[in-house]
């Protein structure tokens, strides 16, 4: 590991932690591309120093850090073998394609850092992205996490659940994992062996009800063992969680060599079909082991639950009268001017109020204009505010930055009743724009108020966006027939 990699380590993230500011390696990016400066006068000894300190790297999973003249970084990658990934950046005849050649005529100087394994180097990288968003990185900067499994352990009957926002207390967390995929190829194979409920009922002991209920499917091809029409006891149940428990804690070593053993068998008696299977079954299983180390969270936004604090945070950074007790987020989505749609989401006290969501199929904006597709929503969502009794949101929050800010606004100009407060969240740089200030807010990356805003902008991003891949989904079924 290189030197500046030793002051580099002391800014990876504790459990629940995000990375210093401050810290000269991942300070604040500009991402505009007028403010960063073009390379300097090309250096002949550039790449030869590069190459030569690259060699000296370990052949080992990390991280590495691209950094411009300004010692900020500018992309971050991961490789099972530091050494051969970065030397192969400053190999003249290595071809890397238009987007990381223009990235190598920015790199200066480089960092890196050491994992245990590649997975941990995936889910690092996937940290570093997120927190510090370096100019040339285009994946993993959209919010989303990777998913764990959680046993929710409070229940009388603990269900097990695929989730990427787990819950803090009253669960078994395992991950995070780094295919969401595999992971239900693999819970599938584990329910047939445990016989676990994924079911989200709520299942009482003691309710005597439950012998009359009609168990599901799950049940019947002997996928669950049915604690909600008590044809099993807690304890019994339980005993089968502590068993999925250990599985999932151990090597399962032991497990796989036996599976694998009557794999071969199969095979060996041409019976291919329950071959095929097994073998299936130990993939999903194998895949289990791509995940991160328990106890180190490298995901702290999905962790955050702390809607009161971001409540109170929010009302002191906007110098509002009163609390912010309900909360409308408006994002767009298209594909090249396509199938757009709108999207809002409503949160009350901070939490997502799934009756108030609402999606809106854009009629009046031909080609690409996210300005005018956000008028139109306003439009449409708050036209009858004001009379009827339709009353506005405390607060309204717009995915995009200034400009798309003063869209909505003007939107609002034209109607007889205004909104108490619009702001917007810019992606990039993470600032809040408001209509009474010249310059926007920007908050530490820890900040409540700053937490609860990206909750709201990402679930309406993540609803748009899932109500136009449904619209693409019909018109290329339609065009199909």
């Amino acid at each position: 590991m290189s030197k500046k990699s030793d002051r580099l380590s002391s800014c990876v993230p504790e459990p629940g932690g995000l990375f210093d500011p401050d810290e000269p390696v991942v300070r604040e990016i500009t991402h505009d591309a007028a403010a960063i400066p073009p390379p300097r006068k090309p250096d002949p000894t550039r790449l030869e120093r590069l190459r030569e300190k690259a060699r000296n790297l370990p052949a080992s999973p990390g991280v590495y850090l691209m950094k411009d003249s300004r010692e900020v970084v500018i992309y971050v990658g991961q490789s099972r073998s530091l050494r051969d990934r970065v030397g192969g950046y400053f190999v003249p005849s290595a071809d890397l394609g238009p987007v990381k050649q223009r990235l190598l005529d920015y790199v200066r100087d480089f960092d890196t850092l050491e994992c245990d394994s590649e997975v941990e180097a995936l889910l690092i990288e996937n940290r570093l992205i997120k927190d510090i968003k370096p100019r040339f990185n285009a994946r993993l900067t959209d919010g989303k996490s990777y998913p764990y499994l959680e046993i929710v352990t409070r229940d009388d009957y603990p269900g097990v659940y695929i989730t990427r926002q787990p819950h803090e207390s009253g669960v078994k967390l395992y991950g995070p994992f780094t295919s969401g995929y595999a992971l239900k190829e693999a819970l599938i194979h584990l329910q047939r062996a445990f016989k676990f409920r994924t079911c989200h009922l709520e299942i009482l002991e003691d309710d005597p009800q439950k012998r009359y209920f009609r168990p599901c499917l799950l049940h019947f091809i002997k996928q669950c063992s049915a604690p909600c029409a008590d044809k099993i006891n807690r304890q019994a149940y339980r005993e089968d969680i502590e068993r999925l428990k250990r599985f999932l804690e151990s090597s399962r070593g032991n497990a796989l060599r036996e599976m694998t053993r009557e794999m071969e068998a199969a095979a060996a008696a041409l019976d291919f079909e329950h071959a095929a299977l097994l073998r299936d079954q130990i993939r999903a299983l194998q895949a289990l082991s791509r995940r991160g180390r328990g106890g180190r969270s490298l995901q702290p936004e999905v962790f955050f639950h702390d809607h009161q604090a971001g409540l109170k945070q929010l009302q002191e950074v906007l110098e509002l009268a009163e609390p912010v007790r309900s909360l409308e987020a408006i994002d767009i989505a298209h594909f090249q001017g396509e199938a757009a749609v709108g999207s809002l989401v409503c949160f009350i006290d901070g939490k997502p109020f799934k009756s108030g969501y609402r999606r809106f199929r854009i009629k009046s904006v031909p080609g690409i204009d996210d300005y005018k597709c956000i008028q139109e929503v306003i439009a449409r969502r708050y036209r009858q505010a004001g009379v009827n009794r339709e009353l506005f949101p405390d607060l309204i929050l717009i995915d995009g930055g200034l400009g798309q800010l003063h869209a909505a606004l003007a939107a609002f100009s034209r109607m007889d009743a205004k909104p108490p407060r619009v702001v917007s969240l810019a992606k990039r740089r993470e600032e809040i724009f408001v209509q009474t200030r010249s310059l926007p807010y920007k908050l530490p990356r820890t900040s409540a108020a700053l937490k609860l805003l990206q909750y709201a902008r990402d679930e309406a991003h993540r609803f748009a966006r899932n109500y136009h891949h449904l619209l693409i989904a019909r018109r290329q079924f339609a065009q199909s027939r």
